[in-house]
């Protein structure tokens, strides 16, 4: 058993009572691991039936929500191709609390590395929009990527501070969530450093930092909209008093749930969360976004859109000056002076004469391309680790899959495929 610092086992037996024993004997236990199958590309039946490694408790029936043994799920071609997500089981719970909720105008608001904002996603299949903001830019980025490799189509990625973002969007979405950064006790047996970092003052640290972003996103939050608050902590400083503080300083909140998981009473390793609405029907409206055009670009893309693509993709084309361009969805609101890391799905670059195709187009729209390299899962890894590969009977740019699922571009000449899967995913030994 990890060591754990006296101050936070006093509070937990004082809180937990006859159940601290049992509380206690979980830390020596292994930590428990999870995968949610993204159902953007796959149903959860057909995944039960081909997962490519053995499969332990399903908790969560429509998103398949499991435990993994000793397998090393985050190295198998099926995550690449984004059919599921590695997430701790008890923060996948999160999620079953916005099934009541209207979500046409998402913001997760502390969002990376992506877990929540992706099973949102999933949720969403695809309509309305989501906003998913990191204020830490490093880790906006790899929120980003998650966003990528999940094929999610309607996410704008932001990196901006809650008051920034309050002061844009007054009463505009219907859901909030707010994955408060805390001091993480329910991470002690997966993070190393969790436990040296713990201290009854960072407990209280935390808590003032939640109650600002709890302030800031109440504001953004819509009449009749949701308002979902979470921590993987079990401090009463930054869940139940949190949440207590909050609804007597915004008294248009009323508390519709809420839910807390230890890990003796449930196969995870702890989380806690709240869900609240705002009472009234009002909503304002936000600017819409401009999309920047450029005749010349456009009509590069429309001509390989017509040569790649069996369907054409969805959204409004944006152009930026240094010729990268994306497919907006409809619904998006103004981001002008907003950090923005990821706006729709990125379709490509212009150079000034040729349209080069990116790797997100591939993971969000790679199904409806008409030149696809089919590949069984020992030749994926060799396409993942960068390798060339024969292929012949068509020429040009191609869709490589895992079977029938994406895993990036490639494009053939002479009978040989030219790796494009950028190197900083590929998959290394």
């Amino acid at each position: 058993m990890r060591d754990l610092p006296e101050n936070f086992l006093r509070r937990m037996k004082e809180r937990l009572g006859n159940d601290f024993p049992a509380f206690l004997s979980s830390y020596e236990k292994p930590p428990y691991k999870g995968l949610r199958v993204n159902t953007l590309k796959i149903g959860t039946e057909e995944f039960f039936r081909r997962a490519p490694f053995p499969l332990g408790e399903q908790f969560c029936d429509d998103l398949a929500c499991v435990y993994v043994g000793e397998e090393k799920p985050g190295a198998d071609p099926y995550h690449f191709a984004g059919l599921y997500y590695v997430q701790e089981p008890s923060a996948m719970k999160v999620g079953d609390l916005t099934d009541a909720c209207k979500k046409e105008r998402v913001l997760d608001l502390c969002a990376a590395p992506g877990g929540k904002t992706t099973h949102i996603a999933a949720r969403m299949a695809g309509e309305g929009v989501l906003i998913s903001n990191e204020i830490e830019y490093a880790r906006a980025k790899i929120l980003s990527q998650n966003v990528e490799r999940m094929g999610v189509k309607n996410c704008a990625v932001v990196s901006a501070p809650p008051e920034l973002l309050a002061a844009r969007f007054p009463s505009y979405f219907d859901l909030v969530l707010a994955d408060a950064p805390c001091s993480g006790e329910g991470m002690f047996k997966k993070e190393e450093n969790a436990v040296p970092e713990w201290s009854e003052e960072n407990v209280a640290r935390c808590a003032a930092r939640q109650r600002a972003i709890l302030d800031e996103a109440a504001k953004m939050v819509a009449g009749g909209g949701h308002l979902l608050y979470s921590t993987c902590t079990f401090a009463e400083e930054e869940d139940e008093w949190q949440i207590e503080e909050f609804l007597k300083r915004h008294k248009e909140f009323s508390l519709v749930r809420m839910q807390k998981y230890y890990p003796h009473t449930f196969r995870g390793e702890g989380h806690f969360a709240a869900l609240m609405k705002k009472a009234g029907e009002e909503a304002t409206r936000a600017k819409p976004f401009s999309v920047c055009r450029n005749i010349r670009a456009e009509s590069a893309f429309k001509a390989f859109e017509e040569d790649f693509f069996m369907r054409p993709p969805e959204g409004a084309i944006h152009t930026l000056r240094d010729g990268r361009m994306y497919l907006v969805p409809a619904g998006m609101p103004d981001l002008a002076g907003v950090r923005l890391l990821r706006l729709g799905v990125e379709a490509g670059e212009w150079d000034g004469k040729l349209f080069r195709p990116a790797h997100a187009l591939a993971m969000a729209y790679g199904d409806r391309a008409k030149r696809q390299l089919r590949l069984s899962r020992e030749e994926a890894k060799k396409y993942l680790r960068g390798e060339v590969l024969p292929c012949d009977g068509f020429a040009g740019w191609c869709v490589v899959c895992v079977e029938e699922f994406p895993l990036g571009l490639g494009k053939v000449s002479g009978g040989v495929l030219k790796n494009h899967l950028p190197k900083g995913i590929r998959m290394y030994g």
